[in-house]
């Protein structure tokens, strides 16, 4: 999706109707619907007239929809394919590697904070406040990013914990979860057997699920997660990137940081002063 287009419309989604607002909501959602249906065929899948559409586009600021589809195209195209070419010299190709790289990580950051809504930052922040216990779960290469988020949430609150940090000690882990605890899931695909029943059993428990994965995964996850935070992971191999991820997991934390306010900052102030105490250089 035009990313211009998406800006629009978070600045200017309060103000929208009711039907302005389910067409908003279409287009944040799937990408390439500007670029692949007319106006009146975009209109029909958010369930509002071909005029609530036509208005809906001028009040974003457009003359019509051709102008957004015009710019959507521009958009794309200033986006270059992969290429990494066998002839010239190692520094070219290494070069156009680095660059075609850098361009899809940022474009990955670009659409993944322009579709993220701050409210469902803000409630899966709040989640993480009420929480007595925060269990943070990552399978595979996110077993990583778990670390990295217990690390990051463990310097702002008390209790929170990795998930089976020990091989083989999924029953004993979720045994000491409680009906009021949060699981904060990363996950990107392939995803183990073993996660279905690891949700399954959360939601027995009733407790509250963030997940932070990939966007393909949305229909599934919503049916569990209390909050459901999409990035966009498109990669040229290796399987997903994980920068969007990573800079999400930052997102949370600088969110809960400035929702949980001076209990947040004192207890960042006593770990710094341990951390000194110890002669550590991990402070």
């Amino acid at each position: 999706m035009a990313s211009g287009l998406v800006l629009r419309i978070q600045e200017r989604f309060s103000r929208l109707t009711a039907g302005e607002k389910k067409l908003a909501q279409l287009l944040v959602d799937r990408d390439d619907d500007i670029l692949t249906h007319s106006a009146t065929e975009i209109a029909e899948m958010a369930g509002v007239s071909k005029a609530t559409a036509a208005r809906f586009f001028q009040h974003l600021g457009y003359a019509d929809f051709n102008e957004v589809r015009q710019q959507a195209r521009e958009e794309r195209n200033r986006s270059q394919p992969y290429e990494l070419s066998i002839t010239g010299s190692t520094q070219v190709a290494l070069g156009k590697t680095i660059g075609t790289h850098l361009d899809l990580e940022l474009r990955n950051l670009t659409k993944t904070f322009e579709e993220l809504r701050s409210d469902k930052m803000r409630e899966a922040a709040e989640a993480l406040r009420e929480a007595p216990r925060v269990w943070v779960l990552g399978l595979g290469a996110e077993e990583g990013f778990a670390r990295y988020a217990r690390l990051l949430l463990a310097r702002l609150r008390h209790s929170v914990m990795i998930l089976g940090i020990n091989q083989g000690s999924w029953a004993e882990d979720l045994a000491m979860t409680g009906p009021k605890d949060l699981l904060l899931l990363i996950s990107l695909p392939p995803r183990p057997e073993i996660l279905g029943p690891i949700v399954s059993y959360a939601r027995t428990t009733r407790m509250k699920v963030v997940t932070i994965a990939d966007r393909g995964y949305a229909p599934e996850a919503e049916r569990f997660s209390t909050v459901f935070l999409p990035c966009h992971v498109a990669s040229f191999g290796l399987g997903p990137s994980h920068t969007a991820i990573s800079s999400a997991i930052r997102l949370l934390a600088v969110t809960y940081a400035a929702l949980a306010g001076q209990s947040a900052e004192q207890r960042s102030e006593i770990i710094a002063a341990i951390h000194e105490e110890l002669g550590d250089s991990d402070g």
